[in-house]
């Protein structure tokens, strides 16, 4: 008997055309709400970019950016976010459905935008 494989990103959601803005992230199965999603993948980096993530996750207390290169850097933002992130990881804030697209919060800098 094989063991039971944990689904990947890219079993989890899909990159495709987003009303909000240019290209989103879309779920294409059952997301339960505090389900890992996936890793945001991509180069380090200290100078700032479109699919820049910057995360506060050093025990120092300084930020390291990720120059984002899989799916996730595609996630738009909204004020009511489905998804967050924990240092580069992502998990489910609520149940997500088949087809809705992921959203996280972007920032403070970003509170002017729905």
């Amino acid at each position: 008997m094989s063991e039971p494989t944990t689904p990947t990103v890219e079993d989890l959601v899909t990159s495709k055309a987003s009303s909000i803005h240019g290209t989103g992230v879309f779920a294409l199965a059952s997301i339960a709400s505090g389900d890992f999603i996936g890793v945001y993948e991509g180069d380090a980096t200290d100078i700032d970019g479109t699919w820049v993530l910057w995360i506060d996750d050093n025990e120092d207390g300084s930020w390291r950016g990720i120059d984002g290169t899989g799916v996730l850097r595609f996630l738009n933002h909204s004020r009511t976010p489905n998804v967050e992130f924990d240092g580069p990881e992502l998990y489910a804030v609520r149940d997500i459905t088949p087809g809705e697209e992921l959203l996280f919060d972007y920032g403070d800098d970003w509170a002017h935008v729905p």
